[in-house]
């Protein structure tokens, strides 16, 4: 069991650490310029397709389970269907996201509380990689077809090639063409449709077999749909949530200033790679208790469970030493400028107990996922978001000015509750 985990989680924690490498480039590059607004503007720019794509984080999440399952019980035409529902819902919400991209780019800074500066940074940003949304969709749903397919060497191959792409588009475009943060948007819009094309080609070359069991009308089968969307619906209001979270976290170091925002986004890097990282297990997690629960394999579903909590702990055990260890190095990482670096050190606790904190909500969302048991992700994440919010309104009440070390504790907090929450949540309905 311990080699069917770490032959999934391997592949999968090089691929997802390439996903925040690239952003921490994109800062890192930002954070080189001549004032700290361009961090800023990258930040509040990609909030928003934050907000957006993580909220439809459900089709690589749902596709997983579903496929994972379908896997474990060799049902190649169930397998076709659940691809090409989940394609055409993220091809169809791609072209919508198109089509709404001035009320979102509307809604979106009007919410926010970046100066002006930062703001018209971040809106060019926008109305430039807006335009990837059809091909970053599709992505989810072809990465979670893979993984449910225990096949954790495609989304490596494909999140690297992605990101090579994204970075060689982002430094010719900013280093010799003398673009900013549009530079960075278009790298980023060019990156994505060449990794979904890229994506069909290996679909067709490994698994062209489940063409045969291709049918239009299986495909869009009312009840079949209905499900689909069901599973996602809950997924989409668990993440739909904790975006909130992560999104009012950052509005909230904006409405302070353009320092504490430039500090945040900086800690939020590392968050990533947590984040990311952790997550290499928790897919892994998914992909092994979506096939055992298909396959009615108890004895191997807990196992699973047990030895990924185990590695993804020990995981998050490195995390916080080396962050404890190279502080000031990694954050040099990100920018040259001594009060930025200076600043961000008073913080970087937060850091170091992040990855502790975290883990067990990480890897309790892989099991779910696999589980399919997409009410319990939906009804953990509102008891924790709701403790959240009320525990963020008392401090800010009892408190003269909500400070940045406020934010850091109460955001923390949320991060571990909700982890406490799924575990109990299992243990009372799902272990049986």
């Amino acid at each position: 069991m311990n080699k069917k985990i770490l032959r999934l989680a391997i592949p999968n924690i090089v691929s997802n650490l390439s996903v925040p490498l690239l952003s921490s480039v994109d800062t890192a590059m930002m954070g080189r310029m001549e004032s700290e607004i361009y961090i800023g503007a990258i930040a509040l720019g990609a909030l928003i397709f934050n907000f957006v794509y993580w909220s439809f984080g459900f089709l690589r999440m749902g596709t997983t389970g579903l496929t994972a399952q379908a896997f474990g019980e060799k049902n190649d035409a169930k397998l076709m269907q659940i691809l090409g529902r989940a394609l055409v819902f993220a091809f169809g919400s791609g072209l919508i996201l198109l089509v709404a991209q001035f009320f979102l780019l509307n809604i979106g800074f009007s919410i926010l509380d970046g100066s002006e500066a930062v703001e018209n940074l971040a809106k060019e940003y926008f109305s430039i990689r807006i335009w990837a949304a059809p091909a970053t969709l599709c992505l989810y749903a072809m990465m979670g077809f893979f993984f449910g397919m225990q096949n954790s060497v495609v989304p490596m191959v494909l999140t690297i090639i992605i990101n090579i792409i994204n970075l060689i588009s982002n430094i010719v475009l900013v280093q010799y063409f003398g673009m900013k943060a549009d530079g960075v948007a278009l790298g980023t819009v060019i990156a994505q449709y060449t990794g979904f094309m890229v994506s069909l080609v290996i679909f067709y070359k490994q698994y062209g077999y489940l063409l045969v069991h291709f049918q239009r009308k299986a495909i869009f089968e009312i009840q079949a749909f209905k499900k689909f969307l069901s599973l996602n619906g809950d997924i989409f209001i668990r993440t739909f949530l904790l975006v909130f979270v992560f999104s009012f976290f950052e509005n909230q170091s904006a409405a302070q200033s353009n320092l504490i925002l430039a500090i945040n986004s900086i800690l939020l890097q590392f968050v990533s790679w947590i984040s990311y990282g952790i997550d290499g297990f928790a897919f892994a997690s998914e992909s092994l208790v979506g096939r055992y629960a298909g396959a009615k394999n108890q004895e191997k579903l807990r196992k699973a469970i047990n030895l990924s909590f185990v590695w993804g702990f020990g995981l998050a055990i490195f995390y916080s030493l080396t962050f404890f260890f190279f502080d000031e190095p990694l954050l040099r990482l990100f920018t040259n400028q001594e009060n930025l670096i200076s600043a961000t050190k008073d913080y970087t606790i937060w850091i170091v107990l992040f990855p502790i904190l975290a883990t067990a909500g990480y890897m309790w969302d892989g099991v779910f996922i696999g589980l399919t048991a997409s009410k319990a992700m939906r009804n953990t994440m509102i008891w924790a978001f709701i403790f959240y919010m009320i525990l963020f309104y008392i401090v800010d009440y009892q408190v003269i000015e909500m400070t940045n070390f406020l934010l850091w504790l109460t955001f923390s907090l949320f991060i571990g509750i909700r982890g406490i929450v799924q575990t109990i949540y299992y243990r009372l309905y799902l272990k049986n």
